[in-house]
């Protein structure tokens, strides 16, 4: 597959990119929230530099501030 043309990418990527992108735009913003608040910078600027679609930033939120998922959302 040759990616320098557009038309030949299969139609069904672009809704998964979207909705990737959404899910890893709430995880981030939620844990670089949290992160801020409690003045965690080094914290703060490894969620800012590293894309993991997720994953880190759910990792900090549950495993290092060990924050319920309930609590997570209010």
């Amino acid at each position: 597959m040759d990616c320098t043309n557009a038309s030949q990418i299969p139609e069904w990527i672009w809704p998964v990119i979207i909705i990737l992108a959404l899910w890893t735009f709430f995880w981030k913003g939620l844990a670089m929230w949290h992160a801020a608040r409690k003045k965690n910078g080094i914290w703060f600027v490894i969620l800012m530099i590293f894309n993991t679609i997720g994953i880190l930033d759910i990792y900090y939120l549950l495993c290092v501030e060990k924050i319920k998922i309930k609590k997570l959302l209010k």
